[in-house]
């Protein structure tokens, strides 16, 4: 995160989806989990006590969940991706942060998450 921003973290929204490249993960879907960090300047809104001064949580919330429970696509990737570049486009956020957790990928070996991180600024 570049230095000089706060910060707002959003962590662990959970949905289930139908995104994978095998067919069987498109047919019978997967829980998806999602971490966003967001780098902005909160000063205006905690001294304003104004939810217009910064970026809801419960938009973001609901931007992830929608994301997560439509259209499916092949790599969690393009998931984190559509995410990133939702959050920069809040007029107040210079810099996003979305990783998706993939649980219960489809791998022959014992493994505890799968994840895929995207950073982007506006610097």
């Amino acid at each position: 995160m570049p230095q000089g921003l706060d910060r707002i973290d959003l962590t662990g929204v959970t949905a289930f989806g139908h995104h994978g490249v095998l067919e069987h993960e498109r047919a019978f879907g997967q829980t998806f989990v999602v971490d966003v960090s967001l780098g902005l300047d909160l000063g205006a809104a905690g001294r304003s006590d104004d939810l217009t001064a910064t970026v809801s949580y419960a938009d973001v919330a609901d931007h992830v969940l929608a994301v997560l429970t439509g259209e499916p696509v092949d790599l969690i990737e393009t998931l984190a991706l559509r995410m990133v570049d939702w959050c920069l486009a809040r007029p107040s956020v210079e810099w996003a942060s979305v990783t998706v957790h993939k649980p219960q990928a489809p791998i022959a070996v014992t493994f505890s998450d799968v994840s895929v991180t995207i950073e982007r600024s506006h610097q």
